[in-house]
């Protein structure tokens, strides 16, 4: 009897270690696997790979333009700004009351300003880094955007991380070292190193920028509205890489061979940039600009990919391996969902406790279960040997 009762308290115990892991990687949710695979985590991994391959699509469309010997950064992104310019910031000029374009310049002018700022010198740094350090120096560097954007989101949006999150990052920085492997392993390690730490220096200045940007963004999508945003970055966004284009690209744009394969090219990846300054708030206000990023490192695995039969890549098992680990890391990230400072700590912690009162419930009623069952069959057991042994006493009577 001493014995069983050691075992159930054993069991009970080890039910209760359990759970209080499973609630301080995951908080106070009893998360079960209905819970973890539902159609809104399936929604937000399809449009996160439909993100990247928009990404894909810029990234193919400017290997053809470069090697058409057309390298004219500004201008690119000049003509989605201008799109962006024609859709959205019209929509704000024919809005009334008080979000109408009037009313925002007057009030947030210097604002989008400097957002739109930031968003176009983060995409010509990135782009100026390819002339002086390697394309694995890029991929790993980059992923410096993530770190960025937890510390900004922090701060700034009181956002509030649990444990999983950061093993999720782990798990995708993971995915991009066997594809920065098999890049290595391919003979793919391309691009300049004739000064590597001015390189790697613009790759870090862009991650900062970037981080900035897609910050502003989550904030401006959640509290304001999709269509502002994007229409103060048409607007800002045109002015801005207009004024450079004219200073940096006056020599460059008119020795262009203009045919019809340049000019499909440039259509090509003006639209793919549209779709995604377009789609991206949407996957961002589902999300969080975190979550988008981890989802966008698997863009350059489909450019890999597109870029094998059209570019006569080498294949490597690798990058099958990357995609896998990145695909995991993100559907990690987005199985608990983060949580702001803003609210009320009461309130947290007393979900906390409610849950934590749930799981020893469930735990003990398991066990008292348990122990009921065992209680019956023992005194099934003793009443079973009380009754043949009387009926063996009456026979002999």
């Amino acid at each position: 009897m001493t014995d069983q009762v050691g075992e159930n308290s054993f069991e009970h115990g080890r039910l209760g270690a359990l759970s209080h892991w499973r609630r301080f990687l995951c908080g106070p949710r009893n998360l079960k696997f209905k819970d973890v695979f539902t159609w809104q985590l399936c929604k937000t991994i399809a449009m996160g790979q439909a993100l990247s391959m928009l990404i894909c699509g810029t990234a193919v469309t400017c290997q053809y333009l470069v090697d058409a010997g057309v390298e004219t950064p500004m201008m690119q992104s000049f003509l989605n700004y201008t799109l962006l310019l024609l859709t959205y910031t019209l929509v704000l000029a024919f809005r009334r009351g008080e979000n109408n374009i009037g009313q925002i310049l007057k009030t947030k002018w210097w604002k989008y300003f400097l957002m739109a700022l930031t968003d176009v010198e983060a995409n010509y740094t990135v782009v100026k880094a390819y002339q002086f350090t390697t394309l694995t120096s890029i991929q790993l560097l980059d992923c410096f955007v993530i770190s960025v954007l937890m510390v900004l989101s922090w701060i700034f949006l009181k956002t509030r991380y649990r444990p999983l999150h950061f093993i999720a990052v782990a798990v995708c920085l993971l995915g991009v070292g066997a594809m920065v492997g098999a890049d290595l392993l391919a003979g793919r390690d391309q691009g300049s190193s004739s000064h590597v730490l001015l390189g790697d220096g613009l790759v870090l200045v862009s991650a900062a920028l970037y981080a900035v940007s897609n910050v502003c963004q989550e904030y401006t999508v959640k509290n304001l509205s999709r269509v502002e945003f994007l229409g103060m970055m048409g607007l800002f966004g045109t002015l801005i890489s207009g004024v450079q284009m004219a200073i940096l690209e006056s020599r460059a744009i008119p020795v262009i061979s203009w045919n019809w394969t340049i000019c499909l090219l440039f259509v090509a990846y003006t639209l793919c940039m549209y779709g995604l300054y377009s789609f991206m708030p949407v996957v961002v206000n589902l999300t969080s600009a975190t979550a988008v990023n981890l989802s966008l490192l698997t863009a350059d695995l489909f450019s890999l990919f597109c870029g094998m039969f059209l570019f006569h890549y080498n294949f490597s098992a690798l990058y099958i391996v990357s995609f896998v680990v990145i695909t995991l890391g993100f559907i990690l990230f987005n199985i608990v969902p983060t949580y702001t400072a803003d609210q009320s700590y009461s309130t947290n912690d007393r979900a906390y406790h409610l849950a934590s009162s749930a799981d020893v419930q469930q735990d003990g009623d398991i066990v008292g279960d348990w122990l009921q069952k065992e209680g019956q069959e023992n005194e099934d057991r003793i009443g079973s040997s009380h009754r043949a042994h009387c009926n063996g006493f009456c026979s002999q009577i």
